[in-house]
């Protein structure tokens, strides 16, 4: 078994969360609506009707939560700036309040002894900018460059760690062209400028907070799943290669100056429609991390029944292997894998494992959660964590999605994935068997 010594002392553990799986508040104090307020209020768009207007309301609740986080000897924690609390239309009048909000949670981190990591967008675009087109118009570049301008000047000098997306082919996939998450678009007329937008921002963005903090840590965030063919057949293994084009290489590609992966999936030809003079080089940014998302693995199969990419997955629970709750595979090698993959590009300077977690049905028994599954889930991969750096891979850092259980977008509150467990009614917190092991880990 290994032990934190192990990592180095520069090595980053922490937690991650986002402003709307748990700050509630949705109206308070100027505050104006995002996409997922719109989203997840419309009726059968949320399982059982659930909603993020009241969450785990950590924007009242936030001292209390930091507290014991510091109890849990959990020293980083990862969290994300609500758009439309600083910036009620997405542009124009900040929102004095707001940003009050974050300068109290930023100071009391830094007074408990734990360092903020923040995400300037974790899928809450303001509904104002997505009543203007949203990600599939160009403008939002500008407004996003607007947004972090702002949050680099009222928090940089006490922020040193910035991630621009979280995983950029998630909201655009299920936002812009599944039409599953916020704002609830279909098709590829939405997905593909939405596609290129987000890329621009990336590289974009970075450049301002960089500007601004030229001594910051500024990277970006990647969703990733290591991908299996089905079979050793030709069909199964283009298969493979076109999905892993899709969903692991069309955001990171860009932003290393390697452009668009077209010639291993030609539907993303039609992108360069919406390029204009001097796109390449804007896509591209030399992050001071990449920040990777793994949880489980995947297998690829030819289909000839779906288009364009003539390739779907082989559910988990069809393959009769250890599940989660989300029937995602438990499958601790994926994420070693998915180092590795990462590193094998030469102009990534560092990687940060800013999400890995596990959602299992979790009851209070006794005053107590004994939720085994996770402990082993957590200990498993941060062992596969090891293993990569122990082959070289420079990863500098670990964190747990998530500290506490909350609004999982589609899923509503069905899924657990926290440290710590949230009673919804009454917001009491109960630290998990695995939040006792962490801190355990962390002494």
């Amino acid at each position: 078994m290994f032990d934190k010594k192990q990592f180095g002392n520069d090595f980053k553990w922490g937690v991650s969360t986002a402003a709307y799986q748990i700050e509630g508040a949705h109206l308070s104090d100027g505050k104006g609506h995002s996409i997922w307020d719109k989203f997840s209020n419309q009726p059968k768009k949320i399982f059982k009707g659930h909603n993020g207007n009241h969450a785990c309301d950590f924007y009242n609740k936030y001292r209390d939560d930091l507290q014991l986080m510091k109890y849990l000897n959990i020293p980083n924690f990862r969290f994300s700036l609500a758009w439309s609390r600083i910036l009620p239309n997405g542009t124009g009048h900040a929102n004095q309040k707001g940003i009050d909000f974050y300068n109290k949670l930023i100071d009391q981190s830094l007074e408990f002894g734990i360092e903020p990591w923040v995400t300037l967008y974790h899928w809450d675009l303001p509904q104002a900018l997505e009543n203007k087109g949203g990600w599939t118009n160009r403008e939002v570049v500008g407004w996003f460059s607007d947004y972090a301008e702002l949050c680099a000047k009222q928090f940089g000098d006490r922020v040193k760690n910035w991630m621009v997306l979280n995983e950029p082919m998630v909201f655009t996939g299920a936002g812009y062209f599944l039409g599953v998450h916020a704002p609830g678009r279909k098709g590829l007329r939405n997905f593909i400028p939405a596609v290129h937008h987000a890329a621009l921002s990336q590289s974009v963005i970075a450049k301002i907070i960089k500007d601004i903090c030229p001594l910051s840590n500024v990277g970006t965030t990647f969703s990733c799943s290591h991908l299996e063919p089905n079979t050793s057949s030709d069909k199964d293994r283009l298969a493979t290669i076109k999905v892993d084009a899709l969903i692991n290489r069309l955001f990171i590609e860009p932003s290393l100056g390697l452009g668009y992966p077209t010639s291993d999936i030609k539907l993303l030809d039609r992108i360069y429609k919406y390029f204009l003079p001097n796109d390449e080089h804007l896509l591209k940014h030399d992050f001071d991390f990449v920040g990777i998302q793994n949880y489980t693995r995947e297998i690829v199969t030819h289909s000839y029944f779906v288009p364009l990419l003539n390739a779907k997955f082989i559910k988990a629970e069809k393959r009769k292997v250890p599940i989660t709750l989300m029937n995602w595979e438990v499958y601790p090698d994926a994420l070693y894998q998915i180092l590795k993959k990462y590193s094998a590009y030469p102009q990534i300077k560092k990687i940060i494992v800013t999400e890995n977690g596990a959602a299992f049905h979790d009851t209070i028994f006794d005053g107590k959660v004994n939720d085994e599954l996770r402990t082993s889930y957590l200990k498993s991969h941060i062992g596969e964590v090891l293993r990569a750096k122990n082959d070289g891979v420079n990863v500098g850092g670990y964190f747990v999605w998530t500290f506490t259980d909350n609004f999982e977008w589609a899923e509503g509150f069905y899924p657990r994935f926290g440290l710590v467990h949230t009673n919804f009614k009454t917001q009491e917190r109960t630290v998990k068997q695995s939040g006792y092991w962490y801190k355990e880990f962390l002494q």
